[in-house]
């Protein structure tokens, strides 16, 4: 059975406490945890700061969009990767404390993926580093390498399996030419969808593990993924169009994995029970037509996206329901 059929959190959480949280989901997390991000700590802790702490020989600088291409080491730089040193440490910590160091529960680790890491750093000249095909295959090695010694690194560190979720919320985008240039007249083209593919292969490759791509869009490239190396996909269903269902159906009979982000990331005013929560999951699979047994064997659960923007109680709550329904398909799926 996939690593990735299994309940796990996208990646951002609330809050400034690393130690707190790294504690909570490997506690609620029992088949998956994942190495948290917190953005409210600032410059260099978001989806992007993490990314460049990863990258290798390539420095960023912050300006005022966002993250920037430098030269040479920069104090955003160096905030980047003591974040990151310092998350690791505290997932180490809680990790040993636990009692887990040994064990085979896998553990699951975030990255931008190629094509969004290149759409939202800016070159020196304040273009995206999108528009440059040169940048964008430097950014997309340099990620490769950085994401595979940070999944060894944190496998060595805790003594367990670790997965790869690279996360492409503006692959969609970067495909179909949404993505905004700098003025009117800088437009951004397309990205070239094997382009695009190859790149994301080429991470897939020097991972060396499993590795899922998150998209929290709707209009997913599901034809482009499915000839991709990628071995799951997690979607936020709340997203879904019509094509994305057959999308997922398409791709789950090729024996990979669907993530079904089903737990909303903030707090509803009706708050879901984990029996409602396993039924959204399980609506997707019947309207596809699969046989129960699939829930347990090719679906995930998970969050619709990251839960930076939900109250440390609901995040909590959030992978706690993730989980309880993924032991409910675990248990007996046709009772769902």
């Amino acid at each position: 059975m996939s690593a990735f059929a299994a309940a796990t959190g996208i990646g951002s959480w609330p809050g400034t406490s690393v130690r707190e949280a790294a504690e909570v989901v490997i506690g609620e997390l029992h088949t998956l945890p994942h190495l948290v991000e917190l953005p409210a700590r600032g410059v260099g802790a978001d989806m992007i700061g993490r990314g460049a702490a990863l990258l290798v020989d390539i420095a960023i600088d912050t300006v005022p969009r966002g993250y920037r291409i430098a030269n040479g080491r920069t104090a955003a730089g160096r905030r980047a990767t003591s974040l990151l040193d310092e998350d690791l440490d505290a997932f180490e910590e809680a990790w040993e404390k636990a009692g887990l160091r040994g064990s085979d529960r896998t553990v699951k680790v975030q990255a931008p993926g190629p094509v969004t890491l290149a759409a939202e750093l800016e070159l020196p000249g304040g273009h995206r580093a999108i528009t440059d095909a040169g940048a964008l295959r430097d950014l997309s090695a340099s990620l490769a390498e950085g994401v595979a010694a940070h999944r060894a690194q944190l496998a060595r560190r805790v003594d367990a399996p670790v997965v790869v979720q690279f996360d492409e919320p503006l692959l969609p985008a970067a495909l179909a030419g949404r993505l905004t240039g700098v003025t009117s007249l800088t437009p951004v083209h397309p990205v070239d969808e094997p382009v695009a593919m190859s790149l994301l292969d080429d991470c897939v490759a020097a991972a060396g593990v499993d590795v899922a791509v998150h998209i929290c869009a709707s209009g997913l490239p599901w034809k482009a993924l499915q000839r991709s190396t990628v071995a799951a996909v997690s979607v936020d269903v709340s997203t879904l169009v019509a094509a994305d269902l057959d999308g997922i159906g398409e791709f789950v009979e090729t024996g990979r994995t669907v993530l079904l982000g089903v737990v909303p990331a903030t707090a509803p005013d009706s708050r879901p029970s984990a029996e409602e929560i396993a039924k959204a999951a399980a609506t997707v699979t019947d309207r596809l037509g699969f046989a129960r047994g699939v829930l347990s064997e090719r679906i995930g659960i998970t969050p619709g996206c990251g839960l930076a923007g939900a109250t440390s109680a609901w995040a909590r709550r959030a992978i706690e329901l993730a989980q309880k329904a993924a032991d409910a398909f675990a248990d007996d799926p046709d009772a769902v």
